[in-house]
């Protein structure tokens, strides 16, 4: 299932699918979206170390960042 962002603000925590193999990465945050021209492109920020990523990310590369599951509840 595909969660589709519709317009994601700056500041929105994000998983980014990694361009090797496909698998989800957290820990990044949206800094800039380019509009223009459309679709949107996303410039993101590793949160652990506030570097930014060279390169832009579209819609397809990106999902909101999921709460992990606890084994308790």
């Amino acid at each position: 299932m595909r969660i589709r962002l519709g317009g994601m603000k700056v500041g929105t925590r994000v998983e980014v699918r990694n361009r090797f193999d496909a698998r989800w990465s957290r820990g990044f945050e949206i800094v800039d979206v380019n509009s223009d021209p459309p679709p949107p492109h996303y410039l993101l920020r590793r949160r652990s170390d506030g570097n930014l990523l060279p390169a832009e990310f579209s819609e397809d590369d990106l999902r909101e960042e999921r709460r992990r599951q606890t084994w308790w509840v």
